[in-house]
């Protein structure tokens, strides 16, 4: 049986290792779990005796291919209830995460298996982020970040880096979400800010702003 904080340590390893080939870091996962360093020690040679990673002192942990499938079904649990709470219930996409974060330590598979199909096997949560399918197959978009985008050119956001409230309500404010069309106006030299238009609203953004924004080249 793998406890509640045993299945946040997985998530975490995971959702770094999406950003990282090496080992990660017993540092990087103690911020991104925000516990002690000797505490994340403790935890991780209790996930090593388990066979859900793979730990070497002073080099880092890669998840084993049991704690990798773990994961996966961790994620695909919360997205799932993302895409239920928003699409079902009305929630915004700004209430959803700590929900889910919740609903995800369900263990009923038949329970998750018959959500995703009354939902119609979504592929994306309401962040954009890709919802594995049940074998753990993850469907990857190919996209870069609106910092990165080309001045004159038509793009469409598909996804946000941060998804905390404050940036969701954010973007709200200005009418951006999953699907909005976005022209690349212009970008400055100095701080990298960006002019964007979307249909007839100008808004320039700075590069905090850019750096959080998933986009696919119309």
């Amino acid at each position: 049986m793998i406890t509640l904080t045993e299945e946040n340590y997985l998530k975490a390893i995971f959702h770094l290792s999406q950003k990282s080939e090496v080992e990660i870091s017993t540092n990087a996962i103690a911020e991104q779990i925000d516990a002690k360093a000797s505490s994340v020690t403790d935890m991780l040679k209790k996930l090593a005796e388990k066979n859900l990673i793979t730990y070497i002192k002073y080099k880092g942990v890669k998840l084993t291919e049991n704690g990798r499938l773990t994961a996966v079904d961790i994620v695909r649990k919360h997205r799932l209830w993302e895409v239920f709470l928003v699409d079902t219930l009305n929630f915004s996409w700004d209430e959803v995460h700590d929900i889910a974060e919740q609903l995800e330590h369900i263990k009923s598979p038949k329970l998750i298996n018959q959500l995703d199909a009354f939902l119609g096997f979504p592929t994306h949560d309401p962040h954009g982020d890709p919802i594995p399918n049940k074998e753990g197959e993850i469907v990857k978009v190919n996209k870069i970040m609106l910092s990165k985008a080309t001045i004159n050119s038509h793009y469409t956001c598909v996804g946000v880096l941060d998804s905390s409230s404050d940036f969701l309500k954010y973007l709200d404010k200005h009418k951006i979400g999953i699907g909005t069309d976005i022209l690349v106006v212009d970008k400055e030299d100095f701080d990298q800010s960006m002019t964007i238009t979307i249909g007839a609203k100008t808004i320039i953004m700075s590069k905090a702003i850019t750096n959080n924004i998933y986009v696919k080249k119309v």
